[in-house]
């Protein structure tokens, strides 16, 4: 691609800096960990629906979470994979191809808010109104809620896209290791493009306040609930289920708020980088391990499974 030229249907991803000499240690690396999120994940999904045992609107409700992190990781490391192994003036990618990979990336980042505001919606209605939970969390509303959380994502995303694409562009350089908005309307001249400015900031706001709001407010009921009874065993499930929730909002939430808040100071561009890139890691790797170990119905089948194994091994 040495005599491309390059024109405002082709960009040039400016990707990760780092020498020729670790390319290859960092390519080996970021593949491990790919694997290791795609399996962990996959696996969950497969072990809650086959297992009747799983077959729980929680468990369901959960299931959004790996299907989003499988989402999110796969649109963004096979690329970067790819990027990794080619010369920094080699990585180019369609406009098209850029639209889209900023459209999946804002989708799961949405959903990893709205995916933990049903489950805990879940945990509230089971610890504070326990005796109408099966009429309350039916299939029917496991649905609901679980197309309301990616439906308000997709609307809003669909929104702030549609906004950036709107504009003229006269530059070709996406100086990111990936497509997001933001990159996408630095591509633009235009001075109305701080109304892609404005809504970015609004829709961010909203989801963040939406988001921790809900969070905070719900297990707030729930811990008050939780002291007020008096039965040990009871409130300690309760509260050991809604701290492994509430670990994997600590860890989403922070991944998040550090890409986003860096993306505001041009002065921090490379810590930009690696806290983006981190957000598609960092959840997506934890989130089966913190879920899934803490979950004592998902651990005991899981090491169930490994220890048929072993048997059918020997």
């Amino acid at each position: 691609m040495d005599n491309l030229t390059v024109t405002n249907s082709i960009l040039l991803v400016e990707g990760l800096k780092f020498t020729p000499q670790s390319s290859y240690p960092v390519f080996i690396l970021l593949l491990l960990v790919y694997v290791f999120i795609m399996g962990c994940n996959i696996g969950l999904i497969i072990l809650i629906s086959t297992e009747k045992n799983l077959n729980h609107p929680m468990h369901f409700l959960f299931c959004n979470l790996p299907v989003n992190d499988i989402i999110g990781t796969s649109v963004i490391l096979p690329r970067l994979l790819q990027d990794i192994l080619r010369e920094p003036s080699e990585r180019y990618m369609t406009y098209v191809e850029c639209v889209f990979q900023a459209y999946v990336v804002h989708i799961f980042g949405t959903v990893s808010h709205t995916a933990l505001m049903i489950m805990a919606y879940d945990r509230y209605v089971a610890i504070c109104n326990p005796l109408r939970y099966t009429a309350i969390m039916t299939n029917k509303m496991v649905v609901k809620l679980s197309a309301s959380a990616w439906g308000l994502s997709v609307l809003g995303v669909s929104i702030l896209i549609g906004l950036t694409i709107r504009l003229s562009r006269c530059r070709s350089k996406i100086e990111n290791p990936f497509c997001d908005n933001a990159s996408l309307f630095k591509l633009s001249c235009e001075d109305s493009v701080v109304i892609n400015n404005l809504f970015g900031v609004f829709s961010t706001v909203v989801t963040f306040s939406f988001s921790l709001g809900s969070v905070f407010l719900t297990y707030g009921k729930i811990l008050a609930v939780s002291r007020s009874r008096k039965s040990k065993s009871l409130n300690s499930k309760a509260l050991k289920t809604c701290g492994t929730h509430i670990a994997a909002y600590i860890i989403m939430f922070v991944s998040c708020a550090n890409m986003v808040f860096l993306h505001r100071f041009p002065a921090y561009s490379d810590s930009r980088k690696l806290a983006s890139i981190m957000f598609h890691i960092v959840p997506p790797g934890l989130n089966p391990l913190v879920y899934g170990l803490q979950t004592k119905e998902i651990r005991q089948k899981t090491v169930k499974l490994c220890c048929r194994n072993q048997v059918n091994v020997k």
